[in-house]
């Protein structure tokens, strides 16, 4: 259990503390927000009401603040495994514009989860999670995601990813050895071995998008 708690986020040693407020920030976070959102927005309907999106492994909560605050027809549901981090995404949580960033919830995604909002989701979000957590994660991930998504539900994945069998560039490369060395069941994960475990669970491959800094996104469709 104690591998699990990486789901937070690798970078938790650059974690700034706003003075007198339980909100944290991740450097990280501040980078990506924007280039993600950019991808969301061809990706999410912007027009629609009532949608709900559920984001596994929020971290601080500064991308669900974020994105909340540009989509206010969907209502997000943050979560989260480390829950020291819940009171950050909380504090995030009250700033939103249109009140539609939930209180978040401790959520453990290697087991099943939310089995009374089951078809509920019209999205699910997780951001650089896959690599820092161990492969029951990734499991969990799309066997929670086939039961909780609605069909034609999205899954979206962002982080460092391997394709084919090829990690580039070289940075990613020493990345990948660099968390393998933290801990044996972490690593980088190739996109052709989430196809394989996404298919069990009728879920397949929509759109891969090259993002900055050797990054991808990988947007997921339920069958």
């Amino acid at each position: 259990m104690r591998a699990i708690k990486c789901i937070a986020n690798i970078l938790t040693r650059n974690v700034k503390t706003i003075s007198r407020s339980p909100k944290q920030i991740y450097p990280a976070a501040t980078r990506n927000a924007e280039p993600i959102l950019q991808i969301l927005k061809k990706t999410l309907d912007g027009t629609k009401s009532r949608l709900q999106l559920l984001e596994v492994s929020s971290g601080t909560g500064q991308h669900a603040l974020h994105f909340a605050n540009n989509f206010p027809n969907i209502t997000f549901q943050p979560t989260e495994f480390e829950r020291s981090l819940l009171p950050s995404i909380a504090a995030y949580a009250e700033e939103s514009k249109y009140g539609n960033l939930k209180e978040p919830l401790y959520l453990d995604i290697s087991k099943p989860c939310l089995e009374n909002q089951h078809g509920q989701f019209d999205y699910i979000l997780n951001i650089n999670m896959l690599h820092v957590s161990p492969w029951s994660c990734t499991e969990g991930l799309f066997r929670n995601s086939g039961q909780l998504l609605k069909p034609g539900g999205l899954l979206i994945i962002y982080g460092a990813m391997a394709v084919d069998g090829v990690l580039e560039p070289e940075s990613n490369r020493q990345f990948d050895k660099s968390i393998r060395r933290q801990n044996r069941e972490w690593g980088v994960r190739d996109v052709r071995d989430l196809q394989k475990e996404a298919a069990k669970y009728a879920i397949s491959l929509r759109n891969m998008y090259d993002m900055p800094a050797n990054n991808k996104m990988l947007v997921w469709a339920k069958l």
